[in-house]
């Protein structure tokens, strides 16, 4: 009998689902569920997905992680990549400066990185957090590392596409600046998501339930996915084992 499935293992899952018609999905360093999510779907495509995770050795075929993401971004030869934020507005913009009137900040995060370049370039950014609340997706964010969206005229293949949280699963709507929900996680309310987030939201008469993967990929997940994922992730490849977190 399949253990029943956790948070995490339906994040990464439901991770693995949005990448299904990309060519090439890179996953920055410290991202362990993009990074399990996006082996998930490289394992579901039968390798037809090629994957790049920052900080692998096995999973990895850059030389110079940075340098080649931005490289091969600019080219258009990336498909996806993930994104996160110590805040998150409405509109998209990213924060990871920190919070406070800039420069003189409260708390301090590390930093915008490529987030502004790569927001631009790559056509479906996920944006991920792990955490949902208010004090993440706030109305305004403080500091913009990454904007969201662009002024007409701008050239920008990029931005983002989808949001993905604990609680649920969000799309953007690039032309009028706004997040919807598509579906709510399993166990959680489209009342406990409103209460949580910080701007407003177009939630459509009817919210699904975010589809749960079968038992073939939870197989999957559990048994090839997390032995690949334990490579850069050893604690958290431990963690994932018969979890229902």
């Amino acid at each position: 009998m399949t253990a029943p499935i956790g948070t995490t293992e339906l994040l990464i899952c439901t991770i693995a689902r949005l990448l299904d018609g990309c060519r090439h999905v890179i996953v920055g360093a410290s991202s362990p569920i993009p990074g399990a999510g996006a082996l998930l779907a490289r394992e579901r495509s039968g390798g037809q997905l090629r994957v790049n995770v920052l900080g692998s050795r096995r999973h990895n075929s850059f030389t110079n992680g940075g340098v080649e993401t931005f490289d091969m971004a600019a080219q258009g030869r990336v498909d996806a990549f993930f994104l996160g934020g110590g805040q998150i507005d409405g509109e998209a913009n990213i924060n990871l400066v920190g919070t406070g009137e800039y420069p003189a900040v409260d708390v301090r995060w590390p930093g915008s990185f490529g987030s502004a370049y790569l927001y631009f370039l790559v056509p479906r950014v996920i944006l991920f957090r792990d955490e949902h609340s208010r004090r993440v997706f706030v109305p305004k964010v403080d500091f913009v590392s990454a904007p969201g969206w662009s002024a007409p005229g701008v050239h920008r293949p990029g931005g983002p596409w989808k949001l993905l949280t604990p609680l649920g699963l969000f799309a953007f709507d690039r032309a009028r600046r706004r997040f919807s929900l598509e579906s709510v996680h399993p166990g959680h309310t489209v009342e406990e998501i409103l209460d949580n987030t910080g701007f407003e939201i177009d939630v459509p008469r009817h919210v699904a339930e975010t589809a749960l993967p079968g038992d073939d990929v939870l197989a999957m997940l559990r048994g090839t996915i997390r032995e690949q994922v334990a490579e850069t992730y050893p604690r958290f490849a431990a963690s994932m084992a018969g979890t229902a977190r």
